[in-house]
């Protein structure tokens, strides 16, 4: 059953808050691992996850890199194919490119 995509408004902080909880970090870890200092951090983060601010790009992109996942995972509507974009991010690139490739060749 493919599941519902996400309310676009918010899907990068519905995607950041799912990824944080999944490795078990606080919200200030994710900001001081991006740069923010200590005091601000939980409250940056906290303000993303809920859609107040949109993190800019530039920002996105290292909060994503913290959590282990490539951007695009980050502006995924559909929890099915973000799925997908994390699990090929984990995999080594040769591993990566030969899954892609296997994925391609079935399609056609």
């Amino acid at each position: 059953m493919p599941s519902e995509p996400l309310e676009s408004s918010n899907v990068v902080g519905h995607r950041m808050r799912s990824r944080r909880e999944e490795l078990g970090w606080s919200q200030e870890k994710v900001g001081v691992l991006i740069g923010i200092d200590e005091s601000s951090a939980r409250a940056r983060i906290s303000r993303y996850e809920l859609g107040l601010h949109e993190a800019p790009v530039k920002t996105a992109r290292q909060i994503a890199e913290a959590l282990g996942a490539p951007l695009e995972y980050l502006y995924c509507e559909d929890d099915n194919l973000a799925a997908v974009l994390l699990s090929l991010a984990k995999l080594k690139p040769n591993a990566r490119k030969q899954v892609v490739s296997r994925w391609l060749a079935e399609l056609a």
